[in-house]
């Protein structure tokens, strides 16, 4: 009868790993220092949570030492727009303009460039690129931040992009699988639902995902988008259809799968958090993120421990530890190969030349 009890305890623990968490302030909070040292899977950082790219590496060093072993620390830079790193890191063309270069050399060289910024700063993952279509001009998700509307193109500069800051000791995240196609809601606010068929998803939106896991990319963020034509019930970052049998079954993706932010009103105010969490589990994420409300990361974390303590689902916990514990041997290596810069490669001459380059050759 003690048996229960003690697979509990020790799921309570080991679900620490699932999770992905963001904080306000620019100091690690208790609460996440624990978790780390429980084994969090990593920390998302924002602009909220430094003012000096300083204090910065401060927190990140930070953020190792509390983990004690390889840890996510992910932050957002995509080339250009509103989800870029802002100054003094150094500023480039939006990923629409880039698009309309079709350079898929010149993509790679600003993805190294970036990696290397972000590593000198302390962080190892990007969540990073945006492999969405951007096929309706009024997408307030896919407007100036995707590659653009050709699916194959769009998977080529992804590809490179991904090259780009592998070269650098950086980890990618292609997001936000399946796509979000002609949907108009931005997924922060509420549900989008895109009416695609499973034949155009196959021609189109997959095609760049498909692209991102040929080139090797260990990690794959799910959207917040509810495909009626292909699950109806369910959006695609909590359905089993196309995470595990679409991504890994058919796509043979076996990296980790990383379920975008279960705050966000798509899924908070449709399911709640705690049930999103256990239901994003069981669709075959890896990884949850939660990166917004603090108080909705304790009943997430006792949610998905009690899911993992059930016999039935043994199974693929271990498989999902396994791919975590794959992503961390990653990080190790390349914390090995690759020696950060220090800080002045931060918006240096040389990026910044490579930016006004690409910008020109944009205008012509």
């Amino acid at each position: 009868m003690s048996r229960p009890a003690q697979l509990d305890s020790r799921f309570r623990v080991s679900a620490a790993e699932r999770f992905l968490l963001g904080f306000e302030g620019t100091s690690l909070p208790g609460e996440l220092r624990a978790l780390l040292a429980q084994g969090l899977a990593g920390v998302a950082l924002y602009r909220r949570n430094w003012e000096t790219v300083d204090g910065l590496r401060a927190l990140t060093q930070e953020i190792r030492a509390a983990a004690g072993r390889p840890v996510l620390i992910g932050m957002d830079a995509e080339p250009g727009g509103a989800y870029a790193l802002p100054e003094p890191f150094t500023q480039w063309p939006a990923a629409a303009q880039l698009g309309t270069l079709n350079d898929a050399k010149l993509v790679q060289l600003a993805a190294h460039a970036i990696g290397t910024e972000l590593r000198a700063a302390g962080a190892n993952l990007n969540f990073s690129p945006m492999l969405d279509l951007h096929v309706h001009a009024d997408s307030p998700v896919t407007k100036d931040r995707s590659f653009g509307s050709n699916p194959q193109s769009v998977g080529a500069l992804g590809a490179a992009f991904i090259r780009g800051l592998r070269d650098a000791g950086v980890m990618a995240c292609a997001k936000h699988y399946p796509g979000h196609g002609d949907a108009l809601l931005d997924p922060h606010s509420d549900l989008p639902v895109f009416h695609g068929t499973s034949q155009r998803l196959d021609t189109m939106e997959l095609v760049p995902f498909d692209a991102a896991i040929q080139e090797g990319v260990q990690l794959i963020m799910t959207a917040h988008i509810l495909l009626p034509e292909i699950e109806p019930k369910r959006p695609a970052s909590l359905s089993r259809k196309l995470i595990e049998h679409t991504l890994r079954e058919r796509f043979g993706f076996g990296g980790a799968v990383l379920a975008d932010d279960l705050g966000m009103g798509a899924i908070r105010k449709r399911f709640g958090v705690r049930k999103a969490a256990v239901e994003a589990v069981r669709a075959g994420s890896d990884i949850l993120m939660l990166c917004h409300d603090w108080l909705e990361v304790a009943p997430a974390i006792e949610a998905v421990a009690a899911l993992g303590s059930h016999a039935h689902n043994i199974a693929e916990w271990r498989s999902s530890h396994e791919r975590i514990e794959w992503i961390r041997d990653a990080l190790k290596s390349a914390e090995k190969e690759f020696v950060a810069r220090g800080p002045d490669v931060i918006g240096c001459a040389k990026h910044r030349a490579l930016s006004e380059q690409i910008e020109n050759l944009c205008k012509l």
